[in-house]
């Protein structure tokens, strides 16, 4: 499904818009938190369970989102951290796993 429409709400939530019309909106701090990379990634894997990370303003902050071809999205944060490739189809599947959690 082809994502038509990205924007910051408030400087909090990430809304994502899809061609089918359906809307999604993302904490900030939850798109930072399961941040793609890999160094990210292997942040997680070393996290206990119990492991609630805390962020800086600047660290959930969105200086520049950049297409990654027709798939994915590159979220620059305002501390300069900007290895993580966001896949459409990845964010959908995270936005599922937060609505459980929830």
């Amino acid at each position: 499904m082809k994502l038509i429409k990205i924007q910051v709400l408030e400087f909090k939530e990430l809304s994502l818009t899809w061609e089918s019309g359906e809307e999604r909106n993302f904490p900030l701090k939850y798109l930072r938190k399961y941040c793609p990379c890999a160094t990210c990634e292997q942040d997680r894997s070393e996290w206990s369970k119990t492991y609630i990370p805390i962020f800086l303003q600047n660290q959930i902050t969105i200086s520049e989102i950049q297409p990654v071809g027709n798939y994915a999205f590159n979220i620059i944060w305002n501390d300069g951290h900007r290895t993580g490739i966001y896949e459409h189809e990845k964010l959908r599947l995270i936005e599922k796993e937060r609505i459980e959690l929830l």
